[in-house]
């Protein structure tokens, strides 16, 4: 068994860094249904702007968020460009959902279709 990539947001930029929260980011629902990224699943983020890269669970959102909370909002900012990307165990290499989204999080086009 490997592990694959199941879903990808790619170019998407932080709205929110709440500090005072426990953990995880928050990804607009509509996101995670295009890409099928679950509640709770977790997920590897990239960070364009400053190199960082962390693993966290997923909390979904309203329109256009995209929050890191608690300890991951100190090494991403808001206005920062990060892929978001979760992974599957599987024997057979799964077609991932890839994404992109403009400066506002908002859905444009798939890219692997």
């Amino acid at each position: 068994m490997k592990i694959y990539l199941h879903a990808k947001i790619h170019k998407a930029t932080i709205t929110e860094a709440n500090k005072d929260y426990i953990g995880s980011v928050t990804i607009d629902k509509q996101l995670l249904d295009l890409t099928g990224i679950e509640v709770g699943e977790k997920v590897l983020i990239t960070n364009n702007t400053n190199g960082n890269r962390l693993e966290t669970y997923v909390i979904a959102g309203k329109d256009g968020e995209i929050c890191m909370n608690g300890p991951t909002s100190h090494l991403m900012n808001v206005g920062d460009e990060v892929v978001i990307m979760a992974f599957e165990y599987s024997n057979t290499k799964p077609e991932p959902k890839v994404i992109l989204v403009d400066k506002k999080n908002n859905f444009l086009k798939y890219l692997n279709k």
